[in-house]
C-alpha cells in the first residue's frame, strides 16, 4: 500500500495530524518550511523535462512549493477531494475556481445570500467580461430550476449563507446543476471543514477562505480549491500558473498546524456555539436567532441532513435596529468588534455596516440583512464569560 493510500484510509484526526507530510534527508518533525522563490537543476535537460511536466520536481514558486504541496494534499484528504490548490486568500479561491473555466456567453446561477465581496464578483465583475449571472433565492429549488438553462456552466453556493445562516440543499441543486451539464462550486466556510462535506452532496468543486477556520487563530491570509483531478489539472493550474494567486509558504505552514487542532477546535466552537445560540433565542431584545442547529431554523431538518454540527457562527436580529446593533457591539467587554469569523476568539461584525455594505442597501434587504442583525462567530472562551458579556451587552442595547 503506498503513502496516499494509507493516508486515504486513516481516521480524520490522524489525517489533519499526519496527512500529506514528507520529511527531507534531516528527518524533521515539524512539516519543513521551505521558503525560496525558485529552484534549481541538476542538469539543463532536467530544467527541459520538469517544465515539459516530463518529471516531477519543482520549477518555480509559481507553479508549487513542498510545503504548499503538504498543505493542500492533507486538505484534500479531510475534504475527500482528489486534489486541492491553494491560494492567497478566499477571494482569489473563488475567482479562480469561476474563471478557470468560464468564457464570454456562459452564465452563472448564485444562491443570493453570500458574503459581500461574493456578492460583487458574481452580480458586478463577471458581466464585466460577458459572463451572465442571476441571483436566486437558495432555498427556493423552483427558482434555481427557472434560473438554469443550456449556457449556465457555473452554479454557485455558500451554505450556510453569510450572514443570515441560510441553507442550500446542494445534493438537489446539484442535480439540477448537472442536467444542464453545469459545475457546482460550494463554499463551505461557515459549513465549515469536518463537519459539511459538499462533495459527498454533489458538488463538484469546493473552495475556503483557510484564513477562517483553518487557520482559525487570526494569524495569515489564505483559500483553497478542492476537486476532482481532470478539473484541477486541466483547467485550474494552467490558470493559476499564468495569473499567480498563490499561497506562500509560509503561510502554507501557518495553515499546517492550524489544521492539526481543526477538530479539537471545531468541536468546542460548535458545542459552545449551539448552547448559546438556545439561551440567545429566548432573550427580549432579540427578534430572531438564526443559527442552523436551532429547531427554530426555517431549513434545521435540512442543516441536520447536510452538517453534522450547526457551526460556530450564529446571526442574532436585535430589535431597535442599526442603533440598538451598534449599543450592542459597544457595549462588548470581552468579545471583539471584527468583520473575521472562524477564530479562536470570539469576534462580532454589524454586516449591513461593513462586510456588505458595498452591495447596498437594496441588495442587503434582499438578502434579508436588516440593519438590527449582528453576526457572532464564536470562539474557544469559556461558555460562562461569553454568555455574560453577550447578556451585559444586550441589556445595554434594550436600554
Amino acid at each position: 500500500m503506498g503513502r496516499k493510500e494509507r493516508e486515504r484510509a486513516w481516521a480524520p484526526a490522524t489525517q489533519l495530524v499526519r496527512g500529506g507530510s514528507e520529511r527531507s534527508q534531516h528527518g524533521e518533525t515539524s512539516e519543513a518550511l521551505y521558503l525560496t522563490s525558485g529552484f534549481v537543476y541538476d542538469s539543463a535537460a532536467q530544467g527541459d523535462a520538469r517544465t515539459a511536466d516530463e518529471e516531477e520536481g519543482y520549477v518555480y514558486g509559481r507553479f508549487g512549493n513542498p510545503t504548499v504541496t503538504m498543505f493542500e494534499e492533507r486538505l484534500a484528504l479531510i475534504e475527500g477531494a482528489d486534489a486541492c490548490r491553494a491560494t492567497a486568500t478566499g477571494m482569489a479561491a473563488l475567482f479562480a475556481a469561476l474563471m478557470s473555466q468560464l468564457r464570454a456567453g456562459d452564465h452563472v446561477v448564485a444562491s443570493r445570500v453570500m458574503f459581500g465581496a461574493c456578492h460583487v464578483m458574481i452580480d458586478q465583475l463577471l458581466p464585466r467580461y460577458g459572463i451572465e449571472t442571476d441571483l436566486v433565492d437558495g432555498t427556493d429549488l423552483d427558482a434555481w430550476e427557472r434560473a438554469l438553462r443550456p449556457e449556465t456552466r457555473c452554479v454557485f453556493i455558500e451554505s450556510p449563507g453569510n450572514p443570515t445562516m441560510a441553507i442550500v440543499d446542494i445534493a438537489a441543486v446539484s442535480a439540477l446543476a448537472h442536467a444542464v451539464g453545469a459545475r457546482v462550486i460550494v463554499d463551505n466556510v461557515l459549513g465549515m471543514p469536518l463537519v459539511q462535506r459538499p462533495l459527498a452532496h454533489g458538488a463538484d468543486i469546493v473552495i475556503y477562505s483557510t484564513t477562517k477556520h483553518v487557520d482559525g487563530q487570526g494569524r495569515c491570509l489564505g483559500g483553497a480549491i478542492l476537486g476532482s483531478d481532470d478539473f484541477i489539472t486541466d483547467e485550474l493550474v494552467p490558470f493559476m500558473r499564468t495569473t499567480g494567486p498563490v499561497m506562500s509558504p509560509f503561510n502554507a505552514w501557518v495553515m499546517l498546524k492550524g489544521l492539526e487542532t481543526l477538530e479539537l477546535r471545531t468541536a468546542r466552537m460548535c458545542e459552545t456555539a449551539a448552547r448559546l445560540a438556545a439561551v440567545l433565542e429566548r432573550h427580549p431584545a432579540l427578534a430572531a436567532v438564526h443559527y442552523p442547529g436551532l429547531p427554530s431554523h426555517p431549513q434545521h431538518a435540512l442543516a441536520a441532513r447536510q452538517m453534522s454540527r450547526g457551526g460556530s457562527v450564529l446571526a442574532l436580529d436585535l430589535r431597535g435596529g442599526r442603533e440598538a446593533a451598534f449599543r450592542f457591539l459597544d457595549s462588548l467587554a470581552l468579545i471583539d468588534i471584527s468583520n473575521n469569523l472562524g477564530d479562536a476568539k470570539s469576534l462580532a461584525t454589524h454586516p449591513a455596516s461593513t462586510t456588505h455594505q458595498k452591495i447596498g442597501a437594496e441588495a442587503r434587504a434582499a438578502l434579508g440583512i436588516g440593519d438590527g442583525l449582528v453576526r457572532l462567530s464564536v470562539g474557544l472562551e469559556a461558555e460562562s464569560n461569553l454568555w455574560a458579556d453577550l447578556e451585559q451587552a444586550l441589556h445595554a442595547a434594550a436600554a
